[in-house]
């Protein structure tokens, strides 16, 4: 079995490629690093890895944005299996196994010989993702972080709350889109927002379907209402909490195979983390898989799954 660490050193706080450097000098098996240096590196890859048709098993060490690019270079493929090292500093897909997935994922040792599970891909206009796509303002946000990610003496945290007041007071949290999901057809309607999940946990806080699964053939969709910025602000709590049942009048939610969506202007959708623009999106359930390892005994069901209402 060849193992491959595809290290990010743009990724997380200062002084974690270091850390990370250090634990592996101290791994008992045989392994090969490599580092990206611009986007696309780390697809590529594991493209080559791949080639020669050996069972490797790749580390994307980094944030999600790393992690989906190895996994857009490993679906479909069974001879290759992926992890995330969490490096970066939101690692949101990782939550599925709970509060502690640092400290698991950081045991290289125990995570080397884990299980591996195949995970479903969400298909979002040809990019993969295997965690959550979102268009509306919360994508808006996102996209707007990186902007202001590169004004000096602005701190993530102070990128993020720009974004947010940007586009809270200033740009107006809802636009009009048509949105056809199931039996549920939003015919260019003004709109908040739309996610839809494979994984449990985005934009660093977020986990809007609590009961979601990465392996269960079904993606969880929700449409959020045009709201006032009163009700997103009393909403958006539970929101993150995935506690949409409790409103009905202001969530659709839908549980199946795809969506799509569209607006007389781009509309702003982000995929993992990687941000997207188009008029028109498709989002459905790949016919990929990707193989994803674990360390043993980490767990990734949700607390408490109530599945039987779902519409497949």
């Amino acid at each position: 079995m060849r193992h491959l660490f595809i290290i990010n050193p743009a990724a997380g706080k200062r002084g974690t490629t270091p850390q990370l450097e250090a634990l592996l000098e101290k791994l008992t098996f045989p392994h090969e690093v490599v580092y990206t240096q611009q986007e696309g590196d780390a697809r590529r890859f594991t493209q080559e890895a791949a080639r020669s048709g050996e069972a490797v098993r790749i580390y994307a060490c980094g944030g999600d944005g790393t992690l989906n690019e190895v996994v857009n270079g490993a679906a479909g493929l069974s001879h290759v299996a992926v992890t995330n090292v969490p490096k970066g500093t939101g690692n949101d897909f990782l939550k599925i196994f709970g509060p502690h997935y640092r400290t698991l994922f950081y045991d290289l040792e125990a995570l080397a010989v884990g299980p591996q599970t195949p995970f479903d891909l969400i298909d979002c206009n040809g990019r993969l993702g295997i965690d959550v796509v979102c268009a509306g303002v919360d994508a808006r946000i996102a996209a707007d972080v990186h902007r202001y990610k590169d004004w000096r003496f602005v701190s993530g945290m102070g990128a993020y709350v720009l974004a947010l007041l940007e586009n809270i007071f200033f740009k107006g949290i809802a636009r009009p889109i048509s949105v056809h999901m199931g039996d549920i057809h939003w015919e260019d309607r003004p709109a908040s927002l739309l996610c839809v999940c494979n994984g449990r946990h985005y934009g660093g806080g977020f986990m809007p379907v609590g009961e979601a699964m990465p392996d269960d053939g079904v993606l969880d969709m929700l449409l959020v209402r045009k709201v006032s910025l009163f009700t997103f602000l009393r909403l958006v709590g539970q929101y993150a909490k995935g506690l949409y049942k409790q409103f009905p009048e202001l969530i659709l939610d839908y549980h199946g195979q795809g969506v799509s969506f569209s607006a007389g202007e781009p509309i702003t959708a982000v995929v993992d983390g990687e941000v997207m623009r188009d008029t028109a999106f498709t989002v459905r359930l790949s016919e990929k898989k990707v193989n994803f390892f674990y360390p043993a005994g980490a767990g990734y069901q949700p607390a408490s799954a109530e599945r039987s209402s779902r519409q497949i």
